[in-house]
């Protein structure tokens, strides 16, 4: 099992991080990142149980045998079932004095999270988890589309994360192998365009003792990235069947999920990172080979938005702030009002635009200044006010 940590005692990440990323301290004086955050920021102090301990303690009217001889079908309609309860009940979650009172430490099968896992391992085998719909069967050891074979998850590195935002660090990331974009100029390349290697196998016991790990040493929340998290939720969800810390849930993914794998994992985080790249398809055919991406990759964070806490990241391209960022900045405005925004600046040439010069000419350069000034333009032309430690919110 890799481990990439810093050279640090036990139990020291969160004081290493108030060191060399002090923001991640100053920005909590935001009452605008707080409100925005409200969610999130209660779970990390531990004031409120994470979403899926609630999900955990869910009992099913279902017998444990049903779940799975029951059709897709007769399960999808028990799952919108509970999701309304479990919508009800995160509500009393969030006004109770004592919120603790509803997770429950023992709970007679099958719970909510006990159908969901089931849900996934049907969605995986045939594969729809993603909008490729590859229909692979990775249950029979065939590949999907996404390079990944399987149930279980792929995990390339983990480690407690400096760099994201700031409200994140330390941030508990974990790594995945494979994912379903060909992105050209992908940083994470040598994780995200290979497949799993039989020692990165990790069953979801082993992935629940990885997220204790972080848990355990300082780690503000669970970082679900990678490549992307998408193909593994299978894993992912059952992993939560053994894991009892109280660190909250974080998606950090492309967004390019199917509606149903969405519904699965949503009730079970408590803070989205998704990225938004392009504001138009045609972009996103050309650069990240994907079909239908903007209709998609926006439909699934305005589900994200409306169910919990959400940074959404916008990565600047060169040559692209009109086709791209003026899209983004103005559907996120429109729609997604309550998200906290980050306008990256971190684009460099990798992977395919440096092997083939050539090819990739006009996105061969960082940001420019003036494009990033533009995109700043932007931002405040379509209501956004900050950056608050690079985070811009709507009003």
């Amino acid at each position: 099992m890799k481990r990439y940590f810093y050279r640090l005692r036990m139990g020291e990440y969160l004081r290493y991080a108030e060191f060399v990323r002090p923001d991640s301290l100053r920005v909590w004086r935001s009452d605008k990142i707080k409100e925005r955050l409200s969610w999130y920021y209660s779970v990390m102090r531990g004031l409120r149980p994470p979403k899926y301990l609630i999900v955990k303690s869910m009992t099913l009217s279902l017998r444990s045998g049903e779940l799975t001889t029951l059709s897709t079908e007769e399960l999808l309609k028990e799952h919108a079932r509970m999701q309304s309860a479990f919508n009800e009940l995160w509500g009393e979650v969030r006004e109770s004095s004592n919120p603790w009172k509803y997770v429950r430490s023992v709970v007679e099968a099958p719970t909510f999270l006990d159908l969901k896992i089931e849900l996934a391992n049907r969605l995986a085998s045939p594969c729809r988890l993603c909008e490729w719909r590859c229909n692979a069967l990775r249950g029979e050891g065939r590949m999907g589309y996404c390079r990944v074979v399987g149930l279980n998850a792929y995990v390339d590195t983990f480690f407690h994360h400096m760099g994201e935002e700031a409200p994140l660090v330390p941030s508990g990331t974990i790594f995945y192998v494979g994912c379903n974009f060909r992105c050209v100029y992908c940083q994470n390349w040598s994780i995200s365009q290979r497949e799993g290697l039989p020692s990165e196998e990790k069953t979801p016991e082993e992935l629940a003792d990885v997220q204790k790990w972080l848990a355990l040493n300082g780690a503000r929340n669970i970082n679900h990235v990678g490549g992307d998290p998408t193909p593994n939720i299978p894993a992912i969800l059952k992993s939560l069947k053994y894991l009892d810390v109280k660190t909250p849930q974080l998606w950090n993914s492309n967004m390019y999920l199917s509606s149903e794998a969405m519904e699965l994992i949503k009730d079970v985080i408590d803070i989205w990172l998704p990225d938004l790249k392009y504001g138009n398809d045609s972009c996103a055919l050309k650069y990240s080979i994907v079909k239908n991406y903007f209709e998609v990759a926006s439909r699934n964070i305005k589900v994200a938005h409306d169910s919990g806490d959400i940074i959404i990241r916008h990565l600047v391209l060169p040559n692209h702030v009109e086709c791209c960022t003026r899209n983004v900045l103005k559907w996120i405005s429109e729609n997604t009002r309550r998200a906290l925004t980050n306008i990256m600046d971190q684009y460099r040439p990798e992977y395919l635009v440096v092997r083939q010069p050539d090819k990739w000419g006009e996105i061969r350069r960082r940001v420019s200044v003036e494009e990033l000034k533009k995109a700043f333009e932007l931002a405040r032309e379509y209501g956004f006010e900050g950056p608050v430690e690079d985070l811009w919110y709507l009003e």
